[in-house]
């Protein structure tokens, strides 16, 4: 049962897919739209009922931090979107001051757009590498780009996908315990 759930989990992966830069909402949004997409958008990707994706909080502290520009009137555009959605994928294996180095190598060499269609590009690669991992599929280990600060991308997204699949086992073997337990 337990190798079904994993093998089916791995197959939903195959199917994620992370919204593009143009697919992003054109209109302004007020904070609870905001956080209500991203949860929206990441839901498949953390199913961690622990803690919330995305807070008012959290999103004023990144402000404040400078890690996301500052909302125009108390409304935030695609750009914060895109933000906030790499953020919240990243924070669940960096610090938040290695998080603004890495958005700051990507911006510097790409555009908004570009770095963050490249991001949802990197992060759905990465979900469907462990999902062939899972089902003994073959593996690909090859570099996307010979650009270095598109290396520290790709290690960063591995790095969530990684501990994404060893929660999976961790909580599938728990369940597994609990039904013996009965």
């Amino acid at each position: 049962m337990e190798d079904m759930n994993l093998r089916s989990w791995a197959e939903s992966l195959k199917k994620v897919r992370l919204p593009r830069w143009e697919e992003l909402p054109e209109l302004e949004l007020y904070m609870d739209q905001v956080i209500t997409l991203v949860d929206r958008y990441l839901a498949p990707l953390i199913e961690d009922e622990k803690h919330q994706l995305l807070s008012s909080a959290m999103v004023n502290n990144y402000v404040k931090h400078k890690l996301v520009p500052p909302p125009v009137k108390k409304r935030y555009n695609r750009n914060h979107l895109a933000y906030l959605i790499a953020i919240t994928l990243l924070k669940q294996v960096f610090a938040i001051p290695d998080i603004n180095e890495l958005i700051r190598i990507q911006l510097a060499n790409n555009e908004p757009k570009d770095a963050y269609n490249g991001f949802c590009t990197v992060q759905e690669d990465a979900l469907i590498q462990i999902a062939k991992i899972i089902l003994g599929e073959e593996v690909s280990l090859t570099r996307s780009s010979k650009k270095f600060h598109y290396l520290a991308m790709e290690s960063a997204v591995a790095s969530f996908t990684q501990k994404m699949l060893a929660e999976k086992i961790i909580q599938l073997d728990k369940e597994k315990e609990g039904e013996n337990d009965e």
